[in-house]
């Protein structure tokens, strides 16, 4: 990836009493390597892409501390990494997205859980349940429960983040349960500062190898019958371990109040927005001081018995704010009360929204009815009149609207080569006859927004060719799948290729072979234009999607017989190969290659190269695409074709003609999507093409004034002929 992380990565390197200051992921990527981790490995996906980035990028300090980093295949590799720690005394963390990657890590991880660690293990994992960032709306809470896992949900402060990390591996050996923490996109991209500690080198790391293996011990091994025997163990054992350490070390915190009789129990992640729901009532100040006593949970799963009834005995009511459904937290908390006949009223989800995020607004409202309920003396009218003043101002928008918002799904990016692709699916479709399209995760779920509204199921990241499998049987037509080269390797490879080869399928797969994992961050994968390419090119941003053949040559071992590559920009040329793959006599798999390197990394290689000869007096020349203002119709097929987000609409400037124009913005990256549109599909000739020259030479300006001064003349000759 051509994003370089210099800056954090010299963060990294602070010492004993310095002072960090940065974002709550890079936090946790320090506190790793305070902890003495041996390695790290994951998948990068929002919000702890960065995690991977900065340590892939820093190999020069990970190699001087002996660190192993290892940019993953896909998630149930990294989880797989953690096998390490069942024998060895090695420290390892992996980190993924939330919840979509723990469930293609689900396998590796219950066979970690069943026997159990011996060195620290941490995964850090990017929960962002309700909060707009991720594909399927489900907690990690559930694999906690059902795996016996560690799970931390730390209070979003980077202190506090930092520790308990350090704690994590420490709980971890001192239970042998591996640990997961959970981080929200607020946690991660929070800015803050703490006082650094040392990085640790690990006593066994890459630079201070083991001489032998572990002795043989079937009892470490995942595989019965003693996995019967591991069972025991999580709960006799490992998990009171746990409990033991979380109250040794004080990892939940006891926030007291002066409302004594009352008490709240939160999740970590959502302690600020408890706070600010308390300050709208009158009941915390802007430092986080809270009247009501709150059980601040860092660890949400092994709860502690004791501690949950100690905090509850005595008090008149509790409130458990738990985010999502089911409510695990809440549940556990009765069933903990029940045993030990403690009648202390609890509530939780009867007021809070079962799902969605908890914000401020969710907490207040919820807040407001508990203590209406059990603490009718406290004054919460300002608090009544902020939610009042709120639903005002909706009301007014909606009236000044007359309609709702329309809702804003993911889009291509300015001149992402993704997009020309489905204007040619869409051109064939008028042939074809409408298809079924199964996508996968990632860039390619962008189609079914408008123009295009194409697209029937995402069913996870590569799985789109396998998603097709029990549809494709009953179709008259042949289904297309649609996958990224990010998820060919993640898993479409084996999941769709390989069965589809084996099973005869008569289908058709399109990949996007963009060169990158782009919807996670553009990581490099083994179809990534290798940087010898890059250095090369003539010209900087050209795509150099083509100098990698990787995803081809898989294709033709695997024993794919029709295989095609067609360059994404080339509209009518991809519209004439669907058209092949759709009607051609040959019966199984039909594979087109759709290359075209994404623009993001194309733009971050060129912008500054332009920006150097520039800089150094040299010629530039950038290419940008407009439309002639007289010869546009106003029909406006270009935009329902393309879709792109600089191409637009502006008043018409001929006063005769009513119909808004076309108009290509400033942010135009010259792909040339627009005039390959109106080629393709036979639209208006109105799309023009200029090339900008930057720092001319004397032969280009004396020709641009001799056609200025011909220009000229010719608009005064009708004038002077008057």
């Amino acid at each position: 990836m051509e994003v370089s992380f210099a800056t954090e990565i010299e963060q990294l390197r602070l010492g004993a009493g310095e002072t960090f200051h940065g974002e709550g992921i890079l936090a946790i990527t320090k506190a790793l390597l305070q902890s003495g981790v041996a390695y790290v490995g994951g998948y990068q996906g929002s919000p702890v892409s960065h995690l991977m980035d900065v340590l892939v990028q820093a190999r020069e300090l990970m190699a001087e501390l002996g660190v192993h980093v290892q940019a993953c295949s896909n998630e149930a590799s990294a989880a797989a990494m953690l096998g390490a720690s069942i024998h060895y005394p090695l420290r390892g963390a992996v980190t993924w997205k939330s919840i979509v990657g723990t469930n293609v890590a689900a396998d590796a991880l219950s066979n970690l859980a069943s026997p159990g660690v011996t060195g620290g293990v941490l995964m850090v994992i990017g929960e962002d349940y309700g909060e707009g960032a991720s594909v399927i709306q489900e907690r990690t809470h559930a694999y906690a429960l059902k795996c016996g896992l560690i799970l931390l949900d730390p209070r979003p402060q980077l202190q506090n983040m930092v520790n308990l990390v350090e704690h994590a591996f420490a709980m971890s050996e001192a239970s042998h349960m591996p640990a997961m923490m959970e981080l929200r996109i607020r946690a991660c991209h929070l800015r803050g500062s703490f006082t650094a500690r040392d990085n640790v080198a690990p006593p066994v790391s890459t630079r201070a190898l083991m001489e032998d293996p572990a002795r043989f011990d079937y009892a470490r091994l995942a595989h019965p019958p003693v996995t019967f025997g591991h069972e025991k163990l999580k709960y006799a054992e490992r998990i009171p371990a746990a409990r033991r350490y979380i109250v040794e070390h004080g990892l939940n915190e006891l926030r007291p109040g002066r409302h004594h009789d009352l008490g709240l129990i939160v999740q970590g992640g959502c302690f600020n927005t408890l706070a600010r729901a308390l300050q709208l009532l009158g009941l915390a100040d802007g430092s986080g001081e809270l009247a009501l006593p709150t059980l601040v949970l860092n660890v949400t799963y092994p709860l502690v018995p004791e501690q949950m009834a100690d905090f509850c005995a005595g008090k008149r009511a509790v409130l458990v704010l738990e985010e999502g459904q089911p409510e695990y937290i809440e549940q556990e908390i009765a069933t903990l009360l029940r045993r030990r006949d403690l009648q202390t009223p609890l509530s939780g989800k009867d007021l809070l929204p079962m799902g969605g995020e908890l914000t401020a607004e969710a907490m207040t409202g919820a807040l407001l009815a508990w203590l209406e309920r059990h603490a009718p003396h406290i004054d919460t009218q300002a608090a009544r009149d902020w939610l009042a003043d709120l639903h005002l101002r909706r009301g007014e928008a909606a009236r000044a609207l007359g309609q709702p918002l329309p809702p804003r799904p993911p889009g291509f990016c300015i001149g992402c080569p993704e997009r020309p692709v489905f204007s040619a699916i869409k051109q064939t479709q008028e042939l074809t006859g409408p298809l079924h399209m199964a996508a996968a995760t990632g860039c390619p779920p962008s189609g079914p927004s408008e123009p295009f509204s194409t697209g029937h199921t995402i069913l996870g990241y590569g799985m789109s060719l396998a998603s097709r499998a029990g549809v494709g049987p009953h179709m008259a037509r042949r289904t297309l799948a649609l996958m990224g080269d990010g998820g060919f390797w993640h898993n479409g490879l084996l999941t769709g290729v390989q069965s589809s080869l084996f099973n005869g399928d008569d289908t058709v797969l399109l990949i996007f072979k963009n060169g990158y994992t782009s919807a996670t961050g553009t990581q490099d994968i083994l179809s990534t234009p290798a940087d010898a390419a890059k250095r090369a090119a003539a010209e900087k941003g050209q795509s150099l999607a083509h100098a990698n053949q990787t995803i081809e040559a898989a294709l033709r071992g695997l024993g794919v017989q029709w295989l095609r590559t067609v360059h994404t920009y080339e509209v009518a040329r991809m519209r004439q190969t669907l058209e092949e793959a759709m009607s051609t006599p040959f019966t199984g798999l039909k594979v087109i290659v759709a290359e075209g390197e994404c623009q993001l990394e194309r733009q971050r290689r060129l912008k500054p190269w332009l920006a150097e000869r520039k800089a150094s007096g040299a010629r530039v020349q950038r290419v940008k695409y407009g439309v002639d203002e007289d010869v546009c119709t106003g029909d406006h097929a270009c935009m329902r074709l393309s879709g792109c987000p600089t191409l637009t609409l502006k008043d018409n400037p001929d006063p005769l003609r009513a119909d808004p124009v076309a108009t290509v913005l400033d942010g135009c990256v010259g792909c040339g999507l627009c005039g390959e549109n109106a080629h393709a599909a036979t639209l208006c000739p109105s799309f023009y093409r200029a090339e900008i020259v930057s720092r001319p030479h004397l032969a280009e300006r004396l020709l641009g004034r001799l056609r200025g001064a011909v220009t000229r003349a010719l608009r005064l000759g009708p004038e002077a002929a008057r």
